[in-house]
């Protein structure tokens, strides 16, 4: 399995409302390829700044691929992102996950 984390930051006022976006829009696109295990949208204040971050596993390559394109490592963003985000992080990051323990 494979965790993939991307990161973004917008400004604390517009935080809520793309907490809102996020879970409206990108958690239906992840979910809806076929390898998504699952997905959580993190959200940490700092200041006048809301750090982002949505944490994605996946069965395997092909399936980040059929939801990122070829090159899976280069961040996917959304046309509404212009409006909330302070910059475009160009790359996420993958890790293997080695152990895990899910509750049931």
């Amino acid at each position: 399995m494979i965790c993939r984390i991307w990161h973004g930051r917008t400004s604390r006022e517009r935080a809520d409302e793309y907490a809102i976006f996020l879970k409206d829009r990108a958690i239906s696109d992840y979910r809806s390829v076929s390898g998504n295990i699952d997905v959580a949208i993190l959200r940490r204040d700092d200041g006048d700044v809301s750090h982002f971050l949505t944490v994605t596993h996946w069965s395997s390559e092909e399936a980040i691929r059929a939801f990122a394109g070829d090159d899976i490592l280069s961040a996917k963003y959304y046309p509404e992102d212009s409006g909330f985000l302070l910059e475009f992080e160009p790359e996420v990051q993958h890790f293997d996950v080695v152990a895990e323990q899910a509750s049931h």
